[in-house]
């Protein structure tokens, strides 16, 4: 059960725990998007840290626009404002990646993989396509100190850029999905019959993220990418990346150290791929 005013307890755990930089949640019972939220903290100045949390969103997003809407109490819907530094804020997705799928582990008593480049996914008994349980979608702003009438350039290493990192986590779903999600969506409740308590997994979550996001502030790319490595559904896979500029298809081979993808194709060459949506083929 949610305390009676959700986030109470989790603000209370995560002042003493590993997830103290992230103690600040705000948790409302309904908004437009929480990322749009955050965004607007953001331009407001508000530090690093804060967590926005809703029981339902009216204006859900996900990757392209796509828009994206789940029952109300069915999720927990979350997005962390974060101002890492520009040398590694192209990883901040993976980081919340990972803090994630180590929460429903802990929390769930299930180990979700990770397809790249923002969901969590599970494979089930193999015999079919890997189902979603959540999507990311990370949006960054202006660099500290540019003026959006100025123009957009690329912050230098050193300057701290601003990224708002959303994620869904489909936890109480009903067991009957509708039918455009009954075979690529999947909720907590459908993989294990214990109730999940999304507060726990929030504080799960973000005590994960505590020590992995200092990590990565500080320089450390190495620990993430192999963390992301050993929990992917997507290496070692036959894979079709859709670009705008036109599909790759082939193996995928690695990660590389600012978390794009890497493709070998069948005459052999690789191809670094910053964005694009994934589709996982079926062995030949």
């Amino acid at each position: 059960m949610i305390s009676a005013v959700p986030g109470t307890r989790a603000r209370s755990v995560l002042a003493e725990g590993p997830g103290r930089r992230f103690a600040d949640v705000r948790w409302v019972a309904e908004t437009g998007s929480t990322n749009a939220d955050a965004m607007e903290l953001m331009r407001q100045g508000e530090p690093e840290g804060i967590v926005l949390v809703a029981d339902y969103q009216t204006a859900g997003r996900g990757r392209a626009g796509r828009p994206w809407t789940a029952p109300p109490g069915a999720s927990l819907l979350l997005t962390v404002l974060l101002r890492p530094p520009a040398a590694v804020m192209d990883l901040a997705t993976m980081a919340v990646a990972v803090a994630a799928a180590s929460a429903v582990e802990a929390v769930a008593g299930f180990a979700p993989r990770l397809k790249w480049p923002n969901d969590l996914v599970w494979p089930g008994d193999g015999s079919g396509p890997d189902r979603k349980l959540a999507g990311i979608l990370a949006e960054a702003d202006w660099p500290l100190g540019v003026e959006v009438t100025a123009g957009w350039r690329v912050p230098a290493p050193h300057e701290r850029a601003v990224v708002v990192v959303g994620i869904g986590i489909n936890v109480d779903w009903p067991d009957q999905l509708p039918s455009e999600l009954a075979e690529i969506a999947v909720a907590c409740n459908h993989i294990v019959p214990t109730p999940v308590d999304r507060e726990e997994l929030l504080i799960a979550l973000l005590n994960a993220l505590g020590p992995r996001y200092d990590a990565l502030a500080a320089g450390d790319r190495t620990g993430l990418l192999a963390a992301w490595r050993e929990r992917s559904a997507t290496l070692g896979r036959r894979v079709r990346v859709e670009l705008s500029s036109g599909d790759v298809e082939g193996m995928a081979v690695d990660v590389n150290g600012q978390g794009h993808l890497v493709v070998e194709t069948s005459d052999g060459q690789r191809h670094s791929l910053a964005v694009g949506d994934v589709v996982h083929l079926r062995p030949v």
